[in-house]
């Protein structure tokens, strides 16, 4: 059977039914529909004020298309295929409600300009819920940080043990990503924040239309001053896409510190049995699945910042049916990111723990201190670069007579150089070696309780 759609009578027969299901978005779009109907309702406002319509026809309009969101929310109205997309669906409902008033809401408006401002309306509102998630996801890590100023975990570089770390000060990076990750989508924020409505299919309307109205209705700090651009901008998702990758990024690379961390090689954390699975055969195991999946979700995220890159390179000005595709890709992002930042978040509060026995012991177990022995030395007078090639042969020899460097006696310490005094020990212990970073940024105690003050002060702020 073909059907039938809602077509000027150019067309002489309906759509093939296969078509129609391809052709058809409403099985996605749907998503948009409480945003549609805001951005109709603005229309509807806006036409009558300019005259275009009467007063008593715009409230008509707004009021039916209020009942259509309460059958949405109630779970009354669920249109199928044959409404091709969501802006027919729902004008197809007005129309059933107050009649051939409602045949009127589409005046001076174009489906282009239309899921235009859908779009913005929706993205819109989820950067705002996920910047509300890199809050509480900040909170955590300062709360935890808080609790770690003075406990040491290994630092590693090429993973590789490198120096000895205070474990908030590692937590803080993870707060700092998260930081840029707020503040990049508040950039992005103003440029979803444009309006398209009033554009028109793609050269505007006859109609004494004001979109300065409308954008103030729906809280649009601008609107486009090109009608072309304006119904076939993707920049603002693009943009988005590659922000959420990036959040997806952190989250990812947290997410694989974790992993090695509940090791048994590792066993810095412990996973609780509320955020972690067992195997189906080997009953000794406790797999950290929330991380693991954080880390496999990532790619998708980025493949949806690839498609719609490729979707875009090609297109000419201005709307093309490929556009369609921009939203399955955005909408899987938003929920992806959404659900990763959920879970991540209780994991860390809830669903693991730091096992500080066992992270002491960690950093007195390997040559994480040499750069001291060498910083000691360029202290006392000795060139760093002379002091580093000295150290470099201790290391080496100790490391064939197995021992560490805090196992060597005074007397050795002084047949390598006679500026070691019996304060070396001192120096060279895991919590001074912290201790000592008090560079601004730095892993020392007394820079890392300020930087948790700035971390707090910053999420006051902004």
């Amino acid at each position: 059977m073909m059907t039938k759609q809602t077509w000027s009578q150019r067309f002489e027969s309906a759509l093939h039914p296969t078509i129609a299901r391809f052709n058809a978005s409403i099985n996605f779009d749907i998503e948009l529909i409480e945003y549609d109907l805001t951005g109709s309702q603005a229309h509807a406002q806006m036409l009558a004020h300019c005259g275009i319509i009467s007063l008593e026809e715009g409230d008509i309009l707004v009021t039916g298309l209020e009942q259509i969101r309460s059958e949405y929310q109630q779970g009354e109205f669920n249109p199928g295929v044959e409404a091709e997309d969501v802006h027919f669906a729902v004008e197809r409902r007005l129309v059933e409600i107050v009649g051939d008033v409602g045949k009127k809401l589409h005046t001076a408006r174009s489906r282009n300009d239309q899921v235009g401002t859908d779009t913005r309306l929706y993205l819109r509102d989820q950067i705002q819920q996920i910047k509300s998630q890199l809050r509480q996801f900040q909170h955590v890590l300062v709360g935890i940080a808080q609790q770690h100023i003075e406990t040491l975990i290994p630092g590693y570089t090429h993973l590789q043990r490198a120096q000895p770390l205070s474990l908030a000060h590692h937590l803080l990076a993870y707060f700092h990503m998260a930081q840029r990750d707020w503040e990049r989508l508040g950039d992005v924020q103003s440029r979803v924040n444009i309006s398209p409505l009033g554009c028109g299919a793609l050269a505007g309307t006859t109609f004494p239309i004001d979109r300065h109205y409308t954008a103030n209705l729906l809280q649009f700090e601008q609107v486009y001053a090109n009608s072309l651009d304006g119904v076939s901008d993707r920049d603002f998702a693009i943009e988005f896409c590659c922000s959420a990758s990036i959040i997806m990024v952190h989250l990812s690379r947290f997410s694989e510190e974790i992993i090695l961390w509940s090791s048994e090689e590792f066993g810095f954390v412990t996973l609780k049995d509320s955020c972690a699975t067992g195997s189906s055969i080997m009953p000794q195991k406790k797999n950290p699945d929330v991380p693991e999946l954080v880390r496999g979700k990532t790619g998708r995220v980025f493949g949806h910042l690839q498609a719609l890159l490729v979707i875009m390179k090609g297109l000419p000005l201005a709307y093309n049916k490929d556009l369609q595709e921009d939203k399955e890709g955005l909408f899987d992002s938003v929920n992806t990111v959404k659900a990763c930042l959920e879970a991540m978040t209780i994991l860390l509060q809830e669903g693991l723990e730091f096992r500080t026995h066992r992270l002491a012991e960690a950093v007195t177990q390997d040559f994480a201190n040499a750069t001291d022995v060498a910083d000691y030395l360029a202290a006392r007078g000795v060139p760093f670069r002379e002091a580093y090639n000295l150290v470099g042969k201790v290391v080496k020899t100790c490391i064939a007579t197995g021992k560490l460097l805090k196992d060597l006696s005074i007397q050795e310490w002084k047949q390598l150089h006679p500026a070691f005094a019996e304060d070396i020990y001192e120096a060279i212990s895991p919590r001074s070696v912290v201790a000592c970073r008090n560079s601004y940024g730095g892993t020392g105690f007394a820079q890392v309780e300020q930087a948790l003050l700035a971390a707090q002060e910053l999420m006051k702020r902004y």
